[in-house]
């Protein structure tokens, strides 16, 4: 499941909760797969931030990758 997909969902999951007209069943199963996908997401970015390289010129001329720093 991409990222934009399960953030997706989630946000449906947050809308319904709030509503207030899910029963107590239907809340806990909503909460139980809104923190899934949450792990999910967090996942996702965490390997998104590995990934993320910024350029640097150096000195010499030569580019460099350095690790993003958020």
């Amino acid at each position: 499941m991409t990222f934009e997909d399960a953030y997706t969902e989630l946000e449906k999951i947050v809308g319904q909760m709030e509503g207030g007209t899910t029963t107590l069943d239907e809340a806990i199963a909503l909460y139980e797969r809104g923190v899934t996908l949450s792990r999910h997401c967090a996942t996702l970015l965490e390997k998104a931030e590995l990934r993320v390289n910024r350029l640097r010129d150096e000195p010499d001329g030569s580019v460099a990758e350095v690790p993003f720093e958020g």
